[in-house]
């Protein structure tokens, strides 16, 4: 199938690029991926509990906690388990244990991989951070958001499909809670 070629070789090169960096970045990647990990404190849904403290940043923390629970829901509860597909470790190919084992054998909670949670999270938030606050510098998130998404590759707990789809898939919680948080959300001024 043309989705497992375009995952082999992505996941290939990326195994490749860790290979050739003699795993250099691999501290670095799990960091970033654990970052945003919900069963290990998730920064960012502190920052949005956060900002719910201050009148100023209420509606964009109510919108940032409202696009992680429905990335949470449509992720995590619905599609996963749809889907049922396996992650990358857990396929029976030999040279995707293999890579899977070069950057520390990360084994995740979850046995399905479609679409990625962290991803999907991690975008639904910053997508709401990106539309909230200055233009300027808020493309940064979105960035990061990217940067997420590609460490989930790199620790080989992700084909690059999932890490798209989460993309995507949060994009969509993000747009849609800043919007109906914006638009229908009255907070009063104390």
């Amino acid at each position: 199938m043309i989705h497992q070629a375009f995952d082999y070789n992505i996941l290939k090169a990326i195994h490749a690029f860790a290979v050739a960096t003699h795993g250099f970045f691999t501290p670095f990647m799990r960091f970033v991926s654990y970052s945003c990990d919900l069963s290990k404190g998730y920064p960012v849904l502190i920052l949005g509990i956060i900002l719910l403290f201050f009148k100023k940043t209420r509606k964009t923390g109510l919108a940032l906690l409202a696009a992680i629970v429905l990335g949470v829901l449509f992720t995590n509860i619905f599609i996963k388990n749809v889907v049922g597909r396996s992650r990358p470790y857990n396929a029976h190919i030999a040279e995707y244990v293999r890579w899977w084992k070069y950057t520390g054998a990360t084994v995740e909670g979850e046995i399905y991989s479609f679409p990625s949670g962290h991803s999907t999270s991690i975008m639904a938030a910053m997508m709401v951070l990106f539309l909230s606050l200055n233009k300027k510098y808020s493309w940064l998130f979105l960035l990061f958001a990217l940067l997420v998404a590609f460490s989930r590759n790199y620790l080989m707990v992700h084909y690059p499909t999932d890490v798209l789809a989460g993309l995507c898939l949060g994009a969509v919680c993000g747009l849609f809670s800043y919007f109906v948080v914006n638009r229908f959300v009255k907070m009063k001024n104390t």
